[in-house]
């Protein structure tokens, strides 16, 4: 009976050390509500902003032109009408130029401004996961099924972690976005 009961013992020991702790946390969310991603919204924004401007400036320009070429062509001589036509297809050039490496840099810009971001969500959830003995630990948006009962949520803690405002939500976040597009739109 004695041998029994130490290999149960055993086995039970066994059992405990090899279990798992499982975790989940919603690191999109904590992402983006985090106050350091505010500041990488508005000047990515206002990037946005400033090379919508100067396509605007541009396509303006390439407008007046091509009026100026419509009203004036019939009175123009040969060198003149084919000088204007080049200096509208330049103008057409430029402006592809200008939207293809405007995209990507924008593109970068985002990329440089939230990796930072995205590397100190990374550090504080590993950080709280290894203090709390997690083994695993998976983004909510990457799973396809887990049982809530068995994984632990530490998407509350990475948020007091990251200084992310108790009642600050995506969806606060959504209606603060859609306020400061309508402020913007209105000017």
């Amino acid at each position: 009976m004695k041998k029994l009961f130490v290999i149960a013992l055993a086995a039970l020991a066994t059992l405990t050390a090899s279990a798992q702790q499982l975790a989940k946390v919603n690191f999109q969310e904590l992402v983006m509500l985090m106050p350091e991603m505010d500041a990488a919204r508005e000047t990515i924004a206002a990037s946005q902003k400033e090379a919508e401007e100067t396509y605007s400036a541009m396509v303006e320009e390439y407008q007046g032109k091509l009026s100026q070429y419509q009203q004036k062509q019939a009175s123009w001589t040969a060198a003149i009408r084919e000088s204007k036509e080049r200096e509208l297809m330049e103008i057409q050039n430029r402006i592809q130029e200008f939207q293809q490496s405007i995209s990507q840099e924008l593109q970068q810009q985002q990329n440089q401004l939230t990796a930072p971001i995205q590397e100190k969500a990374n550090k504080a959830v590993t950080d709280l996961a290894k203090a709390k003995g997690v083994t695993v630990l998976f983004d909510v948006s990457q799973a396809i099924y887990f049982d809530e009962s068995k994984v632990v949520d530490l998407t509350a803690e990475a948020r007091k972690a990251l200084n992310i405002p108790e009642g600050r939500t995506l969806e606060s976040l959504q209606a603060e976005l859609q306020a400061q597009a309508q402020a913007t739109a209105a000017q």
